[in-house]
């Protein structure tokens, strides 16, 4: 007899780079996603001050980034 498991579709593996780089907020349906700036983890004596204090705050992302991240992440 054949099993039900054979016809079921395969699931979506999650990235795992993306885990790594990428973390989603408590927000239900509007919840966005959180990611690190680039360019901060060195070079950083020809930064001013002021770059490198706003550069190590999280940012959140855009629309479109968003559903392909998600989409990476295995939740869409």
């Amino acid at each position: 007899m054949l099993s039900f498991k054979l016809l079921d579709m395969p699931k979506v593996k999650t990235k795992k780079s993306v885990v790594k780089r990428f973390k989603i907020t408590k927000g239900g349906k509007g919840s966005k996603i959180k990611c690190f700036h680039a360019y901060h983890s060195h070079l950083s004596t020809g930064k001013s001050p002021k770059r490198l204090r706003r550069l190590r705050k999280p940012k959140i992302l855009n629309k479109v980034s968003k559903d392909k991240i998600l989409y990476a992440l295995g939740k869409k």
